[in-house]
């Protein structure tokens, strides 16, 4: 459970919870899939000093509602607008990491008075290639095997296994982010989680890969100050599909991280704040 104390808004009917601290430009970070504020929690804390941050928990996600109906980016893109003006921001800058990433994607695409910069982090909708177990998740019947993904049972044993070869000298310490998609797997315990999750990945994602591309819209990203950070080491959405931007939109800044996997802002918090740090300070070079 967070330790943070999350605001909460009624839009059309359905509770969400956010995120809301600090004082300045706004910022709003946009998690993935199975994500919540949570995926960004090493990053609030400093960037609210300069800024005031905005973290939802997606509907379908973390501690918001989890209503049946449409998990679609556009579905996503104007939960952001609604937030937006319920909190009086007229414009921000937007940081979405993986399915996120997508999303303020659409937002820029839809609403693009919205947005001022763009940082994108391991994100969608910039190839088609993605994981195997993402793909697995299009499939009739996954919903069966969720819950045992998301068992007590599993992670109990799976953790012993890690410790008991840790013991023999083997080097199998998770990643941040491999510890992050372990714990994530927990929020699909439940049935609403489980259905909000299926539907969020099939709305982006088929058997041959990820079936939302944001690539038509890409030029009208070139006035955009953008920055695409990726984990180099990253076996949910490969690194090369920052350099599909980068060809596109040569004036966009590409930070791949070598050591990090699907999660950078976690596996290297400190490089991923300096990087983010620069990027929002629009008198930094990133803009050139």
């Amino acid at each position: 459970m967070s330790r943070r104390k999350l605001e909460s808004v009624v839009l059309h009917n359905d509770v969400l919870k956010f995120v809301d601290v600090g004082e300045g430009p706004p910022v709003v970070l946009v998690h993935g899939l199975l994500g919540s504020h949570e995926s960004w929690a090493p990053q609030i804390r400093r960037l609210a000093k300069k800024h005031r941050v905005v973290a939802p928990d997606l509907f379908g996600h973390g501690q918001s509602d989890k209503p049946s109906g449409d998990y679609s980016l556009s579905a996503h893109a104007a939960t952001l607008r609604d937030l937006m003006d319920h909190l009086g921001i007229s414009s921000a800058a937007f940081v979405g990491h993986s399915l996120g990433g997508g999303i303020v994607m659409q937002l820029s695409y839809l609403f693009p008075e919205r947005v001022e910069r763009l940082c994108l982090v391991s994100s969608g909708g910039l190839g088609t290639e993605v994981s195997l177990f993402l793909k697995a998740a299009t499939l009739p019947g996954s919903e069966l095997v969720l819950p045992l993904l998301a068992s007590d049972w599993l992670r109990r044993n799976t953790e012993n296994a890690l410790k008991q070869l840790g013991r023999l000298g083997l080097p199998v310490q998770p990643s941040r982010s491999a510890a992050e998609t372990w714990r994530s797997l927990e929020t699909v315990s439940d049935k609403s989680s489980r259905a909000a999750f299926l539907a969020s990945t099939r709305a982006v994602v088929g058997l041959r890969g990820q079936t939302v591309s944001a690539k038509q819209h890409f030029s009208k990203f070139e006035s955009l100050p953008s920055l695409l950070v990726w984990g180099g080491k990253d076996r949910m959405i490969p690194a090369s599909h920052a350099e599909n931007l980068r060809r596109v939109v040569p004036h966009s800044r590409v930070e791949i991280f070598p050591r990090a996997g699907h999660f950078p802002q976690l596996d290297e918090p400190e490089l991923f704040f300096r990087v983010l740090d620069q990027f929002l300070d629009p008198a930094s070079e990133s803009d050139r």
